[in-house]
């Protein structure tokens, strides 16, 4: 099976845009009425976000080993 580097420097970049795209959406969330339904998504999909960003951030940390 053949391997590929993983390009750390494209890694980061997106780590950044998707914290900047996780903060984006957390503001318009916050924005929402509580009850909104489409808040109530939003805050959902920041939640999400954030966890896929948490999962990234360690893959970078793991293959800079």
């Amino acid at each position: 099976r053949m391997t590929m580097a993983l390009d750390l420097s494209a890694l980061a970049s997106l780590s950044s845009s998707l914290d900047e795209l996780t903060l984006r959406i957390g503001q318009l969330a916050a924005a929402c009425d509580e009850k909104e339904e489409a808040g109530l998504a939003l805050r959902e999909l920041e939640r999400q976000l954030e966890a896929s960003a948490r999962r990234l951030t360690s893959i970078l940390r793991q293959a800079e080993r």
